[in-house]
């Protein structure tokens, strides 16, 4: 007779390593002689300084944390999800244990018997060597700042990519070098970039890098008299120099310039400053080339003439972002880069929409992105949102005033539709007259929404109060910021208010940590997103920036940075935050390119174990903030 509960257990180890790499007979052995644990949240599986069990642990259900304890300090390491081993050390090690297991939440565990496993370990090389590396492997906490996941790589397999995805390609760098000592007299130094018409100079000693000196540091401590001519180039030159080896992308380099604030960068055999010098490379270099690089994009927006050129050039913005997405470069660069572009883009059409006017903007007026974009984190076509703000004028020149932003604001909101920008289901665009308003206009409906929180009041505050100028006169929003933030001071009902909406998003996982999918609809069987992970998140930033009376920082991830500073007792839960909201908008980005779409859903069977795990790791910071939200405004969510 078969053992049912055993070939249960067998197949759901085959899903996961290193049980993947055993046999059929070999996996269901070791299946029949599990044992299957039931433990409860908060329940010790085992403690630091315990002797080591004769087994370890695989996650069948639900997640454990593992901690360790310094003086009476405790640092969670590591969080292990389904499928995940943990509890080795006895197999390694004849010591007790250092680091203790928690049940983080109610789960289910298969111990397996150390004695009975030792003969596969021995027999399997594949197999001793991955729990070897999940023992040395306890470092994996997603809130470090430093790369993540020995066990599992953080980034993906890096894809083949089109030949013409130009700025994928390996940047082409300059061989023959005009190199110094640290002790050559900067007139001599000016003599061979006039010579050799280069901008830079390597300085070199014993043939390593240790600096570099370009035209702009001359003219920053010479012309201005800082340092007389012939001082030695050591005393003006940037040091130290950032190196890279050979193979170095194009958007690797740029983005690496962008992160150092450099101009050049330096190409070694091993890609340190203590091996032999290849070449440099210069941004220079970057922007003369041809391709879709983020400089050469923003130049051809600047340019564009027609909406349906700006359209071609959106959907190079989007190669753009899914070769990045390939190479895994980090969110933040890649957010403020798309985000720039994105910007660029609804200024042109802003630009060309008043040409086409008969005549130029009655008074000053500022065109605010509502919502992701003025978030700054708009990455895929999202629909608009969008309002305009212009200055007061007599009452008997409203009307006709308005009459004008209404009619620019329809050219504004017709081009970007056909660009991709999909028209707002709810209206929230610049062509409603509901939201282009002067600025007293706006004092009025700011006051109505603050002063009478309602549910829809809450929606459009929620919407609102992330803007961002993307055309006109900055001192108009400057002056709705000043507005918003009076009626909010002291207003506890409000801000209670708009906390307790922050609650409103029902939670992204079930029992035992499953995935709460779309029922029916469209996305039967999809999760969302949007709705479950990062609106509460996005929300709860908000509440709690505007607790603290913080102007100008909507962008999420740099709103959490922020609080993690203001509340430095709160600075883990802050940054494990704003870790979840960049990982998470990757989530969103990369399902909408897989889609086409706006990745609001995500189709889980196209998730890998490893990007699931990562995902529940997230929802860990949502549930931990709504947690805060409660006990820090005295409320609880909508049921």
């Amino acid at each position: 007779m078969k053992n049912t509960i055993a070939e249960r257990v067998a197949d759901f180890l085959k899903r996961f390593p290193p049980f993947e790499l055993l046999k059929s007979d070999e996996l269901l052995k070791i299946a029949e002689e599990v044992q299957i644990l039931y433990k409860q949240k908060d329940s010790v599986i085992f403690e630091q300084g315990e002797p080591g069990h004769h087994q370890f642990y695989v996650v069948h259900k639900g997640a454990v944390s593992i901690q360790r304890k310094e003086n009476d300090n405790t640092e969670t390491l590591d969080k292990c999800d389904e499928g995940d081993v943990f509890g080795l050390r006895p197999i390694f090690a004849k010591e007790n244990y250092l680091i203790s297991a928690i049940a983080d939440e109610e789960c289910i565990l298969y111990a397996i018997s150390i004695e009975n496993f030792q003969p596969i370990i021995q027999q399997n090389y594949r197999v001793g060597e991955f729990l070897i590396e999940s023992f040395a492997s306890n470092t994996r906490n997603p809130y470090s700042r430093e790369h993540r996941g020995r066990l599992y790589a953080e980034g993906e397999p890096k894809q083949e990519v089109a030949p013409e995805l130009f700025q994928l390609q390996p940047v082409n760098f300059v061989k023959n070098i005009i190199s110094c000592t640290k002790n050559t007299p900067v007139t001599e130094v000016a003599k061979q970039m006039s010579k050799n018409n280069v901008g830079s100079v390597l300085v070199v000693e014993n043939d390593l890098p240790i600096g570099v000196v370009t035209d702009k540091d001359i003219r920053n401590t010479i012309a201005i008299g800082l340092f007389p001519i012939d001082v030695d180039v050591e005393k003006v030159m940037s040091s130290p120099v950032i190196c890279y080896s050979k193979g170095l992308t194009i958007a690797q380099a740029h983005v690496a310039m962008m992160k150092h604030k450099i101009s050049h960068i330096c190409i070694t055999k091993d890609g340190t400053p203590n091996s032999k010098v290849l070449g440099i490379v210069s941004e220079h270099d970057i922007l003369v080339s041809q391709g879709n690089n983020p400089a050469a994009l923003m130049k051809a927006i600047k340019r564009a003439k027609k909406t349906k050129t700006l359209k071609a050039i959106r959907s190079r913005v989007m190669h753009l972002l899914n070769g990045y997405l390939q190479q895994n470069i980090p969110m933040t660069h890649v957010s403020k880069i798309m985000f720039e572009l994105n910007d660029a883009t609804i200024k042109r059409v802003i630009e060309r929409s008043i040409k086409k006017m008969k005549t130029p903007p009655p008074v000053k007026f500022a065109w605010m992105s509502l919502g992701s974009q003025g978030r700054k984190e708009q990455l895929l076509h999202t629909d608009q949102d969008n309002a305009i703000v212009f200055e007061d004028v007599p009452e008997e020149k409203l009307e006709e005033t308005k009459a004008y932003f209404l009619k620019l604001a329809k050219i504004a909101n017709k081009s970007l539709n056909n660009i991709g920008y999909e028209y707002c289901p709810a209206d929230m665009m610049a062509k409603n007259p509901d939201y282009t308003l002067s600025l007293t206009e706006w004092k009025h409906q700011f006051t109505e929404w603050i002063t009478h929180p309602g549910d829809d009041e809450i929606l459009l505050c929620s919407i609102f109060f992330d803007y961002d100028i993307s055309y006109g006169n900055p001192a108009l929003t400057n002056q709705l910021s000043d507005i918003i933030f009076d009626l909010t001071e002291n207003n506890s009902l409000f801000i209670n208010t708009l906390a307790s909406s922050a609650l409103r998003s029902p939670s992204p996982l079930g029992f035992f940590r499953q995935f709460l999918v779309e029922a029916n609809g469209e996305h039967k069987d999809f999760f969302n997103l949007k709705k479950r992970a990062l609106m509460p998140i996005t929300d709860a930033a908000r509440v709690l920036i505007l607790q603290h009376k913080i102007k100008n920082i909507n962008n999420t991830a740099e709103r959490y940075e922020k609080l993690a500073a203001l509340e430095p007792e709160n600075r883990e839960l802050y940054l494990s935050c704003s870790y979840s909201v960049k990982a998470l908008l990757k989530f969103r980005t990369k399902q909408g390119l897989l889609h086409n779409d706006t990745g609001k859903f995500i189709e889980l069977e196209t998730l890998s174990k490893e990007e699931k795990i990562k995902l529940k790791r997230c929802f860990k910071s949502v549930s931990d903030v709504q947690e805060l939200l409660k006990l820090r405004f005295k409320i609880t969510p909508y049921l």
